[in-house]
């Protein structure tokens, strides 16, 4: 087992990573940015490295400051947690390079599923279904109408290198493509660096379901079953569950499709295959992510199985330590994401110190956090404080355990989105199981969300 790993990361996945290592008795370095000197993640770790100012570019996506912090302080192997360098071939490449391991997948892999045109033309060799769109790049807006006229309104503009909602954006006709196309472009670049677009036939009210898959370098690729990730506020999560409320043949389906999408690329460690599934049942690949994913307590929760430490163990040349047979959801379990933003105002960031915090606790309840009374959450990085998970036998326990965790949980001043989900968690439609990715767009339609009052 490794000694001694390198977090290149920040909050609560930070804190995430450190625990499991301190489980295995793994020692930790943490790195932050100056804005991050009093966050959880540099507390917790055995030692800590500072890399720069707060702005990302500065810190957190600066590898030479981060190989660097690795080397002195001489770790056997880096866990880059979600966003920033998780998804970085060039990164994965260095690490290799320096003789640190990166504790993820191949380069190759990461460099084949981050660029998604390229992703759907292997998955189509693949055999996997995808939504009908463009063949590669498309260069100008030129070729962007003639591909939207051909594929019929309405569409989307998805950037190549793109994730998190980000350089994507719906045209319902010429007038807006043309703006929307632009918009997606300078998103793109701004985000990945890189301005390049593709178009798809948008899919009206779909359901956003993904695969957790894991795979060794023994050969051995399972998959943990499928979240619903379906609730989203552009094109970003905020809710996600465990099981899916779907039918048992269209699980299998997937679980089968994902587990072929992982062999094509010859993948190793965990990743997870997302798919939009329309009102016919019909599924569609949308994307590969090669990294650990924000909603992944929920897999954690229902199959037992720790997504992290077996990040680690995979990492280390180990085989998996349970088979597919061995993998049957138990529970059913639900993840909010606590955000510092206004729902009441277009979901307008929030930042600021946090004066009044109380986490929730009871049966049934998990937090994965890295704030606490006197934080001050910078403005410079994601706006999640929080997860707050809640699992039972079935959906209904998760449900009212959430219910009863959420009026327990108190964040101040700073806004949250807390009076979201405790509407979310009352609604008729949700309750259920009936929503898609247009839900949250439809709640706030009726009006704002209000604070409960007692």
């Amino acid at each position: 087992m490794f000694s001694k790993i390198l977090i290149a990361n920040r909050g609560e996945v930070a804190v995430r990573i450190i625990r499991a290592c301190r489980e295995l008795g793994i020692q930790t370095v943490a790195v932050f940015s100056k804005a991050d000197r009093d966050s959880l993640h540099v507390r917790l770790a055995n030692d800590a490295i500072c890399i720069g100012e707060a702005p990302s570019s500065e810190s957190y996506l600066n590898i030479p400051s981060i190989i660097s912090a690795a080397e002195i302080a001489d770790v056997e192997a880096i866990h880059p947690g979600y966003g920033f360098l998780a998804e970085n071939p060039h990164f994965a490449e260095i690490c290799e390079s320096c003789q640190i391991k990166f504790i993820g997948p191949s380069p190759e892999a990461i460099r084949l599923m981050g660029d998604k045109s390229l992703a759907r033309d292997t998955m189509h060799k693949a055999g996997l279904p995808l939504v009908p769109g463009s063949k590669g790049i498309v260069k100008d807006q030129e070729e962007a109408l003639k591909v939207a006229k051909k594929l019929t309104y309405p569409v989307i503009i998805k950037a190549k290198a793109g994730g998190g909602g980000k350089g994507m954006k719906v045209a319902h006709n010429d007038g807006t493509l043309v703006s929307a196309f632009l918009t997606a472009r300078a998103e793109a670049e701004a985000a990945f660096g890189n301005p390049e677009v593709y178009i798809e036939k948008y899919v009206k009210a779909p359901r956003h379901i993904e695969i957790q898959i894991v795979a060794d370098s023994h050969g051995h690729i399972l998959h943990l079953g499928e979240r619903d990730c379906s609730i989203q506020r552009r094109h970003q999560k905020l809710l996600e569950e465990a099981p899916a409320h779907i039918p048992k043949k269209l699980r299998h389906k997937m679980c089968e499709a994902a587990i072929r999408a992982a062999k094509v690329v010859n993948y190793q460690n965990v990743g997870t295959v997302e798919f939009l599934v329309d009102e016919d049942e019909k599924f569609y690949f949308m994307e590969m992510n090669t990294r650990l994913q924000v909603e992944h307590p929920v897999t954690e929760l229902i199959t037992g199985v720790d997504i992290v430490k077996e990040q680690i163990r995979i990492a280390q040349g180990e085989k998996l330590s349970f088979s597919q047979d061995q993998v049957e959801p138990r529970y059913a379990a639900i993840e909010c994401r606590i955000n510092a933003e206004d729902s009441e105002n277009n979901f307008l960031p929030s930042p600021g110190r946090i004066n009044k915090l109380n986490f929730p606790g009871g049966p049934n309840v998990r937090v994965d956090s890295h704030v606490y009374p006197g934080y001050e959450i910078p403005p410079y990085y994601d706006s999640i404080i929080a997860k707050i998970i809640t699992w039972g036998r079935n959906r209904e326990e998760a449900i009212g355990t959430m219910q009863r965790v959420l009026d327990e949980t108190e964040v101040g001043p700073v806004k949250t989105t807390l009076p979201l989900h405790k509407r979310i968690m009352t609604n008729p439609a949700f309750l259920k199981g009936k929503y898609n990715t247009l839900f949250i767009e439809k709640l706030l339609e009726t009006g704002k969300v209000q604070e409960k009052t007692s």
